[in-house]
């Protein structure tokens, strides 16, 4: 299965990414899990010792690299490999823990869409290369709202785009634009997870805010989380996320089997208990 997960900055698609990586992982499935945010901070979400994750640099900021698979130098303009060689950069910029793989690529800063500046080659390379990888059990892959790294090429292996909403008008109208986005580059199965609810109340008026899409359901607000962070703990282990997420992997796991083998939609919400 691979799932890339979007959305507002904050609304916790980490945590989500996270803690979806660990629920897989305890199951015994191979798990790899790729922080293509340009303020990554999932191999922390994770667990990964601080020690270790300040050591881990994302592929995009690797200039050498990108300098030595494009074909590009300052001695050279102008040119570079569209199809440079990426299958050995898991193996070499991976780091493994408690049975999740986890690769830093970052994204590519540029003033346009369409960016084909040799980091972005080999990224999109890189990116494709792995939602291939047949061998990769299940692939999560936590992305800003831009998607950027998503194209039409890629896409077919894509089995659905997470958008991860919050509490507020701005998290929901990042949702309405991710789904074009997504839509416009032909993503079908575009999911909504809503977090940090509080009440019913404000999951009813949220669910209503996001008619149209289609909702997986919901991750109530979790005061240990901020602890967590704040001690700078992975969140992984946390039981009350546990149980939540595994009602988010249910409905997730329904829905792409559904979509796969029927090509049929679910209509959600779940209801607030």
């Amino acid at each position: 299965m691979r799932i890339a997960i979007s959305g507002k900055g904050g609304t916790g698609k980490t945590t989500l990414s996270a803690a979806l990586a660990g629920c897989y992982a305890v199951n015994g499935r191979k798990v790899l899990a790729i922080d293509a945010d340009p303020d990554g901070n999932l191999a922390n979400a994770i667990g990964i010792p601080q020690t270790l994750a300040a050591q881990i640099v994302p592929v995009s900021s690797m200039k050498k690299l990108i300098e030595e698979r494009t074909g590009t130098s300052k001695d050279v303009s102008g040119f570079f490999k569209l199809n440079p060689v990426v299958g050995d950069l898991l193996d070499k910029f991976g780091v493994l823990f408690n049975g999740i793989r986890f690769l830093s690529i970052g994204t590519v800063e540029k003033g346009a869409g369409g960016c084909m500046c040799p980091a972005n080659i080999l990224l999109r390379n890189l990116i494709q290369y792995l939602l291939l990888d047949k061998d990769e059990g299940v692939l999560i892959m936590d992305m800003d709202a831009g998607i950027e790294h998503l194209g039409r090429a890629t896409v077919r292996c894509v089995n659905a785009l997470v958008v991860v909403v919050e509490p507020g008008q701005r998290s929901v109208q990042t949702a309405r634009s991710v789904e074009r986005l997504a839509r416009d580059i032909g993503i079908k199965d575009i999911l909504v997870v809503c977090n940090k609810i509080r009440s019913p109340h404000e999951y009813s008026i949220l669910t209503n805010s996001l008619q149209g899409l289609k909702i997986l359901g919901y991750i109530p607000y979790n005061e240990e989380l901020i602890e967590q962070d704040l001690l700078g703990k992975g969140i992984v282990d946390n039981p009350k996320l546990r149980i939540d997420i595994m009602k988010i992997k249910t409905a997730l796991e329904r829905q792409v089997s559904l979509t796969d083998e029927q090509g049929q939609t679910l209509s959600l919400p779940i209801q607030y208990p």
